[in-house]
């Protein structure tokens, strides 16, 4: 099979199109014909100076094709040749085969774009754990969404606005905060013109805000937790900035404000957190929740499609077709 792969990790250019040995469906597992592949953040960054986990190594956690083949100890009642799915992986995205275990791929209804289904799991898990198992978001709260023009930050303006939420989002031009308007934004930031932090206070009435979903960390993120109000609560998820810095959390203590730590990854085995995502893929079916796809690439130009994500661009996922 064709994959997108690379041998040492880097910039964008190390992404290599190469032929690679097809991948084996083991007993619990399902093969998977790959038709679509969400480009995370957590790609370009394993990309960059992640574990290898194979010579040559292929990235990617999550995308959606068909199932072709299933293993012997798999329920064909519960996923069977031909049925379209999404699925999430530690590796191996980036390619036109994966091997995945039949637990970790969600069935796609018939007439639902694979496309966009291969950008829910990982973003609206997200941004939904984020909001409302650790960020316990309540109606009639604030709430400010840094990077909001990204992945996880458009998930996180509509499930926000939905459940009640005033929103609040930064992005880094006017023209990106303009194309997600729609989504339920109640005020918009150019964090290039305006502190973000200042703006958000200046918005609440110097109260601050009672949430901020943050996925882009470093300097960012003290901003965030200069924004909280009383009993604020900041979520931090990722490392899009890759400028990592020392937080000073002592500030915290008199607003009794908190921040957490989220990785969907580490909850995605549970059953809360598998139907919370067979949920939000109904949703999105449905016309309930939006996908924004800026563009998609083939397979071949991963190197390309990776360099678009990087340079802050885009406008919702970018998605390789192979």
């Amino acid at each position: 099979m064709k994959a997108a792969a690379y041998h040492r990790t880097g910039p964008p250019e190390v992404l290599e199109y190469l032929d690679v040995p097809d991948p084996v469906c083991q007993s619990n597992g399902l093969l998977v014909r790959v038709e679509a592949i969400s480009i995370e953040g957590g790609d370009t960054l394993n990309r960059l100076g992640g574990a290898l986990t194979g010579d040559p190594h292929i990235v990617g956690y999550q995308c959606a094709g068909t199932v072709i083949e299933t293993g012997g100890d798999v329920d064909e009642a519960m996923v069977a040749v031909g049925d379209r799915v999404v699925c999430t992986m530690a590796t191996g995205s980036h390619a036109e085969l994966v091997a995945v275990t039949a637990r970790s791929v969600w069935k796609v209804a018939e007439g639902f774009d694979l496309v966009a289904a291969a950008c829910v799991p990982i973003a609206f898990g997200t941004a939904s754990d984020c909001l409302f198992e650790f960020g316990r978001l309540v109606a009639g709260e604030t709430v400010l969404v840094q990077a909001a023009a990204g992945g996880v930050g458009i998930a996180a303006i509509q499930l926000a606005k939905r459940a009640g939420a005033t929103v609040f989002g930064t992005a880094s031009s006017n023209e990106r905060l303009a194309r997600i308007a729609h989504l339920g934004l109640d005020q918009s930031i150019n964090y290039r013109d305006v502190d973000a932090a200042d703006e958000a206070r200046r918005l609440t009435d110097g109260k601050g805000v009672d949430l901020v979903v943050d996925s882009v960390g470093g300097p960012t993120l003290a901003g965030s937790l200069r924004a909280l109000a009383y009993r604020g609560r900041c979520i931090t998820v990722g490392q899009a900035g890759r400028d990592p810095q020392p937080i000073d959390v002592s500030s915290l203590m008199g607003g009794n404000q908190s921040l957490t730590g989220v990785f969907l990854g580490a909850e995605l085995a549970t059953k809360r957190a598998r139907a919370m995502v067979a949920d939000l893929l109904d949703d999105v079916a449905a016309g309930r929740l939006e996908v924004v796809v800026d563009r998609t690439y083939p397979l071949s130009e991963a190197a390309a499609a990776h360099a678009y994500l990087e340079s802050r661009q885009a406008v919702g996922r970018v998605v390789l077709i192979p």
